[in-house]
């Protein structure tokens, strides 16, 4: 089962799961959870391979949205969903193949395609921190910085570092390996029918037009938005206008 952050609430609204991205991690969504637990329960998860949930030799797609059917259904489904990059991906492979867990479904930043550029250079980065030199994340920060162009990142990768035990809360072995998987988009026979919001950065490149065509096809009922000067990032360079944006549409579509 997954490691979940759950944030209670007495409000009446259908509980949200959370599923972060590639390398990120529950806590990275704690600000934006908490805040949105006013309306209801809120549960952010670490996915497969990623924070304290368990390690395992697979990362498809196919696996994460079996995991969080698993926690779905512990729980009493459905749920609304929310995932963003990797977990929008496992989100949308979970309402394919089980949409009597979804309630409604939130996109963030990413579409159901195959994607051509990679991630593995940050692997590479993270691996050649060296970690016997780090007492505190600001060590790692600084080993990192001229590794990664985007400085935002570099705060969001260090928040996956154990300090404890000096190692990454990441199995990077098997996320290098099944990147090509994690880039794709499985073929999956499955409709739903249900709201979708695909929410997207107004820098970002990850959704365009060309791929609408695709989106509908699977979700027809889905809409579309952006958060102005916000790229792939969004929740964490806009956090208060993806909470609005994500409040206005769960509030509208109730």
């Amino acid at each position: 089962m997954l490691t979940t952050i759950p944030h209670a609430s007495a409000g009446p609204a259908t509980p949200l799961l959370i599923a972060h991205g590639l390398y990120g991690s529950g806590r990275n969504w704690g600000v934006i959870a908490k805040r949105l637990s006013d309306r209801g329960p809120v549960i952010a998860v670490d996915m497969r391979n990623h924070g304290t949930s368990p390690w395992f030799e697979t990362h498809s797609y196919t696996d994460m949205a079996g995991d969080l059917a698993e926690v779905i259904a512990s729980r009493g489904a459905p749920m609304d969903v929310l995932g963003h990059s990797m977990g929008g991906k496992a989100a949308m492979a979970l309402a394919l193949t089980r949409p009597d867990l979804v309630n409604r479904l939130i996109v963030a930043d990413i579409a159901p395609v195959s994607y051509t550029h990679s991630q593995s250079q940050f692997i590479d980065a993270m691996r050649s921190v060296d970690l016997s030199r780090v007492e505190k994340r600001s060590d790692a920060e600084a080993q990192l910085k001229p590794l990664v162009e985007d400085q935002t990142l570099v705060t969001f990768f260090t928040q996956s570092l154990d300090l404890k035990a000096r190692k990454w809360r990441l199995n990077l072995d098997v996320l290098e390996r099944d990147m090509p998987g994690i880039l794709a988009f499985p073929e999956i026979a499955g409709r739903f029918d249900g709201p979708v919001l695909f929410l997207s950065g107004g820098n970002s490149h990850y959704v365009t037009p060309d791929h609408r065509p695709t989106i509908k096809a699977l979700f027809p009922a889905a809409r579309f938005a952006k958060i102005p000067g916000a790229g792939h990032w969004l929740h964490a360079e806009k956090p208060r206008e993806f909470e609005a944006a994500v409040r206005a549409w769960l509030d509208q579509t109730a």
